[in-house]
This record gives C-alpha cells, structure tokens and sequence, in this order.
C-alpha cells in the first residue's frame, strides 16, 4: 500500500505516545496512519495490533491494515477529539462544545463507551490509558468513536512499574502502587470518572442524582467499594436512562 506521507493533509506530532500520524489520501480514500518513532512507541503499537485482533465492537476504531513497522492504517473519520493533547498542552475546546449538547445526546455516547467496555473485558482485556483523548466525536452525525487504545492489556495483572500511563483524572489509585492488581474494578473507575467528565460541564452537573451516585460508586477509592466488573456497572447505568427500568439484554 503506497502512502504518500510527504503529502499529508494533516500530521499529527508532538505526542507524549512518540508517535507521528498523517491523514493521507490513498488509493481514492482518506486514511489516519499511525507510525512509530521510538522503541517505546513501537511497542505500543504492537499492543494495539494484539487489541484489535482480539476486541471488536462498532465504535472501536480498528485498523484496517497493519503494515511493517509497525504502521497502522486506519479509515479517516470526520470528528474531533474531545481532548487534543500534545507536550504542548490540551485543547479540549471539543469537551467544551460536547458538554452543550442536548443531554440525551450525552447519555447515548456513554452508553456507547461503556458498551464497547462490555466487549473488551468480554476478551480479557482492561483499559489502560483512556481518557478524553481517546473519545473522538462527529458532532453532525452525534456519534462518539474510541481511538488510540494502543495501551490496553489482558488482564487482571499486576503492575511492575512504578504508575501506568493515563491521565490523572481518569486514573484508579492502584495504577500508582507497584505490585498493584490491575483488574475490571480498575476499568470501572476509569469509566466512572468518564460518566462524571461528559455529564459535567462549566456550569455544573448536568446528570441526574441517580447518574452521579453511579459515577460516585464506580469511581471509589476503594477497588472493593466499586462495581465488581464492567458488566454490573453498565447494569447500573441503564437504570438511569429513560425508559430504561432493567438491563439491557446482552448481545
């Protein structure tokens, strides 16, 4: 597959990951192509490769080719970001403008993030690294996108550093303690604390009571306080939503 990065229409530096991407035009479609430029960068991309061959749901975005390297080459999607964090800083002018939407709109994106959650702890694996950078959202279509989930791992397992990467605000407490477990409890706090970042707002909490105890229960301090695994918090959750009285049946 010839990618002419030379000619990017967009490129994509300056990131804490050490990698580059480009939006290229191949072969009569845009593309999003990853690549490496670092040791540490390249194994993060040969994690993903072992992710999405393992995980799939719709609003995973998966690469379409794996090229040496590796390069990862995906579908380009219209959208923004939520969070666009380089070493330069973060723009989340995109969080800002989400957090306006009608709030129907809102709930239906964390349904769906915490659906794809229920397929990816479904493979064995748990996030590692998500926060809103990772939530890539098309505000014409109002559909949210997950990205960049190069960190994600099987799991439970138990931390030989001394932290994961990830954002702090999105972080458990044990992603800090070495020789920690790292288990769904983990990933049920990372999904609490994105319940509370999308419904909240400059302005205040836009959830209802209901919604924020979950976010609150989900995101305990105490690995043992939270939702045992994905499945119940998303259980929880659907509780909230209009109409929605009992879990939705799986699929």
């Amino acid at each position: 597959m010839e990618l002419p990065l030379a000619s990017a229409f967009a490129v994509f530096d300056a990131q804490d990951s050490g990698c580059v991407s480009y939006g290229v035009e191949a072969s009569g479609r845009r593309w999003f192509v990853k690549t490496a430029t670092s040791a540490r960068s390249r194994q993060s991309l040969l994690r993903a490769v072992r992710f999405h061959a393992a995980v799939r749901h719709p609003a995973i975005v998966r690469p379409e080719h794996v090229l040496d390297g590796p390069v990862l080459v995906y579908s380009w999607h219209e959208g923004n970001v939520l969070n666009h964090a380089t070493t330069r800083g973060s723009d989340r002018s995109a969080l800002h403008r989400f957090q306006q939407l009608p709030r129907r709109d809102v709930e239906t994106a964390i349904d769906t993030v915490l659906d794809a959650h229920l397929a990816v702890t479904a493979a064995g694996y748990v996030a590692v690294d998500l926060y809103d950078g990772c939530f890539h959202y098309d505000f014409q279509a109002r559909r949210i996108r997950l990205i960049d989930l190069d960190e994600y791992r099987p799991g439970p397992f138990t931390l030989d550093a001394d932290r994961l990467p990830g954002s702090r605000r999105y972080m458990a407490p044990e992603e800090f303690v070495r020789g920690a477990v790292i288990d769904q409890r983990t990933t049920v706090h990372t999904l609490g604390r994105t319940i509370h970042h999308l419904l909240d707002s400059p302005v205040g909490w836009r959830g209802s009571q209901l919604q924020r105890q979950v976010a609150a229960r989900a995101a305990a301090t105490t690995p043992a306080d939270r939702y045992p695994d994905v499945a119940a918090l998303v259980a929880a959750w659907r509780t909230t939503l209009p109409g929605r009285d009992a879990p939705a049946p799986p699929h």
